[in-house]
Parts: structure tokens; C-alpha cells; sequence
């Protein structure tokens, strides 16, 4: 049966009327019609579709549930690179970000004077949606700033995204997804009334829903979004590239985005902080959590001079709320035993809510560090957690000290440690470490980290399935990874057909690694991830590392004796060659790439120290060109440093380079000199 054109406009009209009261509602906050009301139309719509299926539409409000559960996320390439923001705390540090774009600006030659643009931080789930033609054609997660998830079907059920702008346009918009605090606390209820258990903080819960297979679960936790960025725009004969965030934020309100409308446009640092003290009272009162302001230049002109880091806009800031701070109760201090063997003393708390998320666990760091505090089992403590950073305890209420209370006292024996549970202190630092190398608890913390991302960067093989491999002893060792076979994979408990097939293929992925994360995974005590690149660059094969002398390993700036003897020892270990071998024999290590220009690249042969802040570089990216162009970092200024970077606060390196001769350059002369 074909659609009547009475039919074809009935709907059209039904899909405007709904669309309106949509937006209405769920972007504006305003409403006309009861939900009722809106809902009988919506049937309506649906009923008509039904019997005509070819009237359907993708931005039809009765696509925004549709299909069935799926069965995983597909990754995605992001059309616009994604970044963090860097965090401030402090007034302090915002007149430092004021002062260096300031001086940056000036560097190049750019004579305009900054303004800053102001929005609230809302506590959510950042994501891209991509519009072609005004039709919402992809929405994925940041992921890792280049590849992250597609959950379009998941998105298309946010009341607040449009499926279709009143313009048509190709754009990609940027926004937070969130849950309200009233919804929040619904379905908490919904949680209690059913006996299971509630949950924990809101920004998990709009992750969690996000990451839904089924979109039909995600409709009924009724999430919501804020745009609040244009990453990308074709402009068309009435839309213009925007000039300014405040323009940006303009636009998108118009293409019928919902945009916090709190957002201000100030000339002055003074005033931006201004702002983020009144918000820090006022936070409360919203539906919303706020967690601070983002602070960006306002003209998108400055933007673009001002650039990227390698990981963080320089032309923008997140200035967070101070630090939230609780007391808590200590009900235990427990031994953790690392990857290397290292013992982390662990607060065992009273569970908390802090910073948004409960919290029951806390760093006590080392021997030394549970004595300046004095902290003890039973103590009364204060707790702070400021974003992402892990919790400390702070101070000791010891004024609530029990009578009976005794101080903490440092065991002489770990059970975790295996065997008979030695331990020893290792000489000239803080730390104490097993005697026992072989212990079940750091083989785990060993096959956890060598799988991880920053080495072989296994997906799916995080720390449950780690324990779980050792405790069936299927993994003793590096190289059983990836002999391992369906079969085994299918004996552990969580594991189904399609999952043990998907760690597999993880696995058989991560056959091939550069040299420098591969020594970063072997665990070998002293050397993290910069003194494996230090390694990597110097020896450049693992067969020069495995007979260098102590001696020779010294060559390598920041390794001193100690760490020398240690790597010397760990290749030394009859077992870690026998490893090695058949570790060899399941991957490649691909060779450490050439640096620029060989013999006759900028810093060729010189030995390179950086001190002091860039204003437009970072530490990082500083020593990456160096090594880039052939140069070598060194960590301190000697009689074999050929050359000092110094920027601000450069201090007793820049004083000694001085005393020495040194050749001493600033960060633009640097990047002259690569130019």
C-alpha cells in the first residue's frame, strides 16, 4: 500500500510539530504541550510509519530508538583531532597562563591583546557528532584523540541532540554528555527499590549508558547534552566560520544544539576569576555537576597562532574547583606488592564520597611517609582528591586518637611477598621491596603492566584477566601470552566464545613493538618508560643492550651505577635469557627509527640540557626534537653538555652552565636553529 499525499503531509507536519516540542523541552527548558500530549503524537507518527514503512526517515523522531542489542563498538578515525584540556587550581596559575599567551603572542609578532571566553565545566562524557548535509550521520567518544567509538545508535536517543538542524550543513560539533541530578538520584531509588546496588557518581553513570549495547536501556536513563564547540564547518552563502567561542557557542544555539547559557566573555584575568568564585557558590544550584570553568581565548584567529601541545590546546585551560576535602576513617594499612617487587603502603579507608566518586583506598607512598603523618589503624584522617589525581591523606585529626592507639610498625615479614615472606629495604631510598622475586602477586602487577598501553598494548587484558591467567597457570611468563589457545581462554570464568576470540586477536595485534616499550614491559627495576628511550636510542638493538658493560650503560645520561647494575643483573639471570628466547620467538621488535638527517641533522652528536618553563613548547616536546634532530638529553648540566635550553625559572642548571661556558639558548633560538 502506498502513502496518500493527505498521509505524506500528515506526516511531515506530525514530525515539525514533534520536533518543535522537542527542542522546546529538551533544549530550551521550556514546554507548551503535557508529555502526554507529546507522546500520543508520537504514536501517532510511529503507527503511520508502521504502515508505511518508505516514509521512514533516519531523522525521524521515532529513529531515536531503533535496532537491536549490538554486539561491540566499531572504532573510528576522528575527522578533527581531539585534546585534554591542562588543569588549573590556583589564581596563581591563571595569571601564568595569562602572562605566557601574552608573551607567546608577542613572539610571533601578533600586536592583538587577548579576551577570554568562560563556560561552566560540566562533569560528563565528552562527544564528536558529525553532521553531513544537517543529518546526524556519527556520534563516537574521544577514545584516545584519534580513534574512538561510534555510538550513534546510543546518541540518537538523546532528546537534547538534534537529528536534523534547520540548516543544511556539514559540521562537526563537540559537546558533554551528562546526567541530570534529578535523574541521577531517580534512578538510584529505582536501584534501591530493587534491591541492587546504587550507583556511585553520575559522570560513571553517563559513561556506563553511553557504552550501552543496547539503545533502548540508554533511552530510559534519559541523558542530556551541552554542545560546546564547532571543530569543524563548511560554510555555506548564510553560514560564516565563526570568529570567536562566543560565536561558536551563538551558532550552535541557532542550529538548534542545547549550549549552557552560562557562558561570558571577559577582557581581563581579573574578571575570568571573578566568574570561577561566583560559580564556586552557585554550583550547587543547578541540575548539573560543574567541576569548574574552561577558560579559552576568545578569538579564533589568536587560537590558531597559539596552537596545540602534544596533548592540550595552549590556548585553553580547565581552572577546577579547589580540591574537595573529606575526613574518613583508616580501618587498615596493607602491603601492595608491585611489578618490580616495590611494597606501596595502602590506606584501607571507611568509603567516602569525594570529588564525586566514593572512594576507599588512598596512597600512603612509603615507610618514610606513613611516619611524617603518623598515621595509624584507627585514626581519623583528612582526605583530598582533586579530579583524576589520586586521593592523599592530607593530615591526622589526631585529636580523635583513640587511647589505646599505637603507632604503625613496619613489618619484618609480607605474606604477599611468597615463600618465606622477606623483605628488605633497598639501600639509599625509601622503599622496601620482596626478597622473593617470583611471588603471585607481583607476577600479576608483571603481566598487568607488560600488557598495558604504555608497552604491548593488549586490549581487554587489564588486571582481572591477568589474575586470572596466573591463578590457572596458563601465564608464569612474558612469552606464555601468546601461546596461549581458545580453549585455555574459555576455562576462565567471564569468558564466551566471541571474548575469548577478541582477547586472541588482541594478542596476535600486539606481535610487534618498537625496542623502547619492549624494554619498557620487562619490568627491569630502575628503568620506566624515558630511561627505555634513553636505552632504545643509545643501543638501538637488543642484542647491543644485552652485552653492554656497566661502563658502557653509564654512556647513557641519567644512568648512573646502580641503575647500570641493575639492568647488567636482570640480563645476566640465566631464566630472563631463557625467557627472552622464547619471548623472541612469538614477536619483532622493530628497529628504532633513524633520526632526522643522520650524521648531519641539527644536534648531531651534542648532548642537550633543558631547564627552566617554554612558554610554547612543553619539557616533552623539547626533548623529542632534540633526539629528533641527533641530539641527546641529559638530565644535568656537565663538562660533556654542549648545549643548555633555558626558560624561565631555569635556576642553578642555568647558573652552572654559565660557570662552565656552556652555550646557552632560549626556546626561540631553538626553534630557530631547527628552522
Amino acid at each position: 500500500m502506498t502513502a496518500t499525499d493527505k498521509t505524506k503531509q500528515r506526516v511531515k507536519k506530525l514530525r515539525e510539530l514533534i520536533e518543535y516540542h522537542r527542542h522546546l523541552y529538551h533544549v530550551e527548558d521550556k514546554q507548551e504541550i503535557s508529555e502526554e500530549a507529546l507522546d500520543s503524537l508520537k504514536k501517532e507518527l510511529f503507527d503511520l510509519e508502521q504502515k508505511y514503512p518508505e516514509l521512514v526517515t533516519p531523522d525521524s523522531p521515532t529513529q531515536r530508538v531503533a535496532g537491536d542489542i549490538a554486539e561491540g563498538f566499531k572504532k573510528v578515525r576522528h575527522k578533527v583531532s581531539q585534546w585534554s584540556f591542562n588543569d588549573a587550581f590556583s589564581a596563581k596559575e591563571m595569571y601564568e597562563f595569562d602572562g605566557r599567551i601574552k608573551r607567546m603572542l608577542k613572539q610571533k609578532a601578533i600586536n592583538k591583546i587577548p579576551t577570554y571566553s568562560c563556560e561552566l565545566k560540566i562533569d560528563g562524557l565528552k562527544v564528536i557528532l558529525e553532521y553531513k548535509n544537517g543529518v546526524l550521520v556519527q556520534a563516537a567518544t574521544r577514545g584516545d584523540g584519534k580513534v574512538g567509538e561510534d555510538v550513534t545508535a546510543n546518541v540518537r536517543t538523546i532528546e537534547s541532540v538534534p537529528l536534523k538542524l534547520p540548516k543544511s550543513v556539514d559540521i562537526i560539533v563537540e559537546g558533554e554528555v551528562y546526567i541530570t541530578k534529578s535523574r541521577f538520584k531517580f534512578i538510584n531509588k529505582e536501584q534501591r527499590d530493587r534491591g541492587e546496588q546504587e550507583y556511585a557518581n553520575p559522570r560513571n553513570l553517563a559513561a556506563g549508558t553511553l557504552r550501552q549495547l543496547d539503545p533502548k536501556v540508554v533511552a530510559e536513563r534519559k541523558l542530556s547534552i551541552f554542545v560546546y564547540d564547532i571543530a569543524k564547518i563548511e560554510e555555506t552563502k548564510d553560514i560564516q566560520k565563526p570568529l570567536t567561542q562566543i560565536a561558536e557557542l551563538e551558532l550552535a544555539s541557532k542550529l538548534g544544539f542545547k549550549v549552557n547559557r552560562h557562558y561570558a566573555h571577559f577582557d581581563k584575568m581579573d574578571d575570568v576569576l571573578h566568574y570561577w568564585q561566583q560559580w564556586q557558590k552557585k554550583k550547587d544550584k543547578e541540575d548539573y555537576w560543574i567541576d569548574g570553568v574552561v577558560v579559552k581565548v576568545n578569538e579564533v584567529e589568536l587560537q590558531e597562532v597559539l596552537g596545540y601541545t602534544g596533548k592540550a590546546p595552549r590556548f585553553a585551560i580547565a581552572l577546577k574547583f579547589p580540591a574537595e576535602q573529606v575526613t574518613t576513617v583508616v580501618e587498615d594499612i596493607v602491603l601492595q606488592v608491585g611489578r618490580t617487587g616495590v611494597l606501596t603502603p595502602v590506606a584501607h579507608l571507611r568509603p567516602v564520597l569525594v570529588a564525586g566518586s566514593i572512594v576507599s583506598r588512598a596512597t600512603l607512598h612509603n615507610e618514610d611517609e606513613i611516619k611524617r603523618l603518623d598515621v595509624r589503624v584507627g585514626d581519623t584522617v583528612i582526605l583530598q582528591k582533586s579530579g583524576d589525581i589520586i586521593p592523599d591523606i592530607i593530615e591526622v585529626l589526631k585529636d580523635l586518637r583513640t587511647k589505646d592507639s599505637k603507632p604503625y610498625k613496619w613489618p619484618t615479614k609480607v605474606e604477599a611477598c611468597g615463600g618465606n615472606g622477606e623483605i628488605e629495604r633497598i639501600e639509599g631510598q625509601a622503599a622496601w621491596r620482596c626478597k622473593n622475586k617470583n611471588s603471585f602477586d607481583q607476577l600479576v602487577r608483571k603481566i598487568e603492566y607488560f600488557a598495558s598501553k604504555k608497552c604491548f598494548d593488549i586490549d581487554g587484558f587489564g588486571s582481572k584477566v591477568a589474575e586470572q591467567l596466573v591463578r590457572a597457570e596458563l601465564v608464569q611468563s612474558f612469552d606464555d601470552i601468546f601461546t596461549l589457545q581458545k580453549g585455555d581462554i574459555l576455562e576462565l570464568e567471564g569468558f564466551a566464545e566471541l571474548s575469548a576470540e577478541n582477547l586472541l586477536k588482541a594478542i596476535d595485534g600486539a606481535r610487534e613493538i618498537t625496542f623502547a616499550r619492549f624494554l619498557t614491559a620487562l619490568s627491569i627495576p630502575q628503568v620506566g618508560e624515558e630511561t627505555a628511550i634513553d636505552l632504545a636510542n643509545h643501543f638501538n638493538t637488543l642484542e647491543s643492550l644485552q652485552s653492554a658493560s656497566i661502563e658502557d650503560l653509564q654512556e647513557v645520561e641519567g644512568v648512573g651505577e646502580v641503575v647500570a647494575q641493575e639492568i647488567v643483573n636482570y640480563f645476566a639471570n640465566p631464566e630472563h635469557k631463557k625467557m627472552l628466547n622464547r619471548l623472541l620467538a612469538q614477536i619483532t621488535i622493530l628497529n628504532t627509527p633513524t633520526k632526522l638527517g643522520g650524521s648531519t641533522a641539527k644536534f648531531a652528536g651534542n648532548t642537550v640540557v633543558i631547564t627552566g618553563t617554554l612558554d610554547t613548547l612543553s619539557r616533552d616536546e623539547a626533548k623529542a626534537l632534540v633526539r629528533e634532530y641527533g641530539g641527546k638529553v641529559a638530565g644535568s648540566v656537565s663538562k660533556n653538555t654542549d648545549l643548555v635550553l633555558a626558560g624561565e625559572s631555569a635556576g642553578s642548571k642555568l647558573e652552572r652552565a654559565k660557570e662552565l661556558g656552556v652555550k646557552i639558548i632560549n626556546e626561540r633560538e631553538f626553534l630557530d636553529l631547527l628552522n
